[in-house]
């Protein structure tokens, strides 16, 4: 009888256990069937911002160019809005000679700096030269804007001296010291991924560490530099605050770097917080020149996706 009890005792701890397992399997299925849906509404909110932010900079410039002519726009050499001139070359101007100044101090320092911590620094240099390259991306861009007011702008008032407080020398130099962290990080990022058995077969060969570097290490890890330094190039098109600060605000169709500028995102800035009328030609402005940056960004965007898909380096 006892033995009957016990027998009958298992078999409804069995059934208890696979009732459990059963439950907990229905659990898990429902999760795997909420979770894709899940992931897919994350994916869409990247998606329907950009549309957004694209539907709303194409509502409010079709207002602005139902006032001002496109060609005039974009042919204009004469950008004072608040005298009715509407010619926006001075803005790109401005903005392409900030981005050429950065690009000139961001590539070299970037690139060298991802060689040597990818190819020469040991794990323990790599491992305190590397957190301090990246706090430089961390740091507010208000405050390299002061920094390029403050400290380089006097720096080259020694060598310049008819070099003005506001000018877009300074302001490129900051801006270019801000985006060296992501051409360094990426491109390290590119040459740790070329395998060591292309080097080795390098040395074996009888190539030098340089040679090494130079004519095995970067052209293999050619596209992902390149998107890297396609990516910190929109990076400083993009840039406001340094420029508003430290280049000044006066759309001046020039290259010559010792004058004052204003780029884009800097005037965006200016007519923001200035005595804007909702509906007014100006407010309409902003969004004209918004959507001129979008598209300057969209195409640095998919010329590094180009790149990148073009000289890929399958291993």
């Amino acid at each position: 009888m006892d033995k009957g009890l016990q027998s009958e005792g298992k078999m409804i701890d069995v059934q208890q256990m696979i009732e459990r397992n059963k439950n907990k399997k229905s659990f898990g299925e429902r999760i795997e069937k909420i979770i894709p849906f899940f992931l897919l509404l994350c994916a869409a909110v990247s998606v329907l911002t950009t549309v957004g932010i694209l539907f709303t900079l194409l509502r409010e410039s079709i207002g602005f160019f139902s006032n001002v002519s496109l060609i005039d726009f974009y042919t204009g050499t004469s950008w004072s809005p608040w005298s009715g001139e509407y010619g926006v070359a001075p803005l790109i101007g401005g903005t392409l000679l900030i981005t050429l100044i950065a690009t000139l101090v961001a590539v070299p320092l970037g690139l060298m700096s991802a060689i040597f911590l990818s190819e020469y620094a040991n794990d323990k240099v790599r491992r305190v030269i590397k957190p301090v390259l990246e706090v430089l991306a961390g740091i507010p861009t208000v405050v390299y804007g002061y920094f390029a007011l403050t400290f380089i702008t006097p720096m080259f008032q020694a060598f310049i001296p008819d070099l003005g407080i506001f000018n877009a020398l300074s302001g490129g130099f900051v801006v270019g010291i801000m985006i060296i962290p992501m051409v360094a990080s990426l491109s390290e990022d590119a040459m740790n991924s070329v395998p060591n058995a292309l080097r080795e077969g390098a040395y074996g060969l009888g190539a030098t560490k340089l040679e090494v570097v130079f004519k095995v290490v970067l052209p293999a890890a050619l596209s992902g530099i390149v998107a890297s330094i396609v990516l910190a190039i929109s990076r400083a098109i993009g840039e406001t605050m340094i420029v508003t600060i430290a280049a000044g605000a006066t759309p001046n169709l020039t290259f010559n770097p010792t004058e004052s500028i204003q780029t884009m995102t800097a005037f965006i800035v200016q007519a923001a917080t200035g005595d804007t009328t909702f509906g007014s030609t100006i407010y309409y402005s902003l969004y004209a020149v918004g959507m001129t940056l979008f598209v300057f960004t969209l195409v640095m965007n998919l010329i590094a996706q180009y790149i990148s898909g073009k000289f890929r380096e399958e291993y």
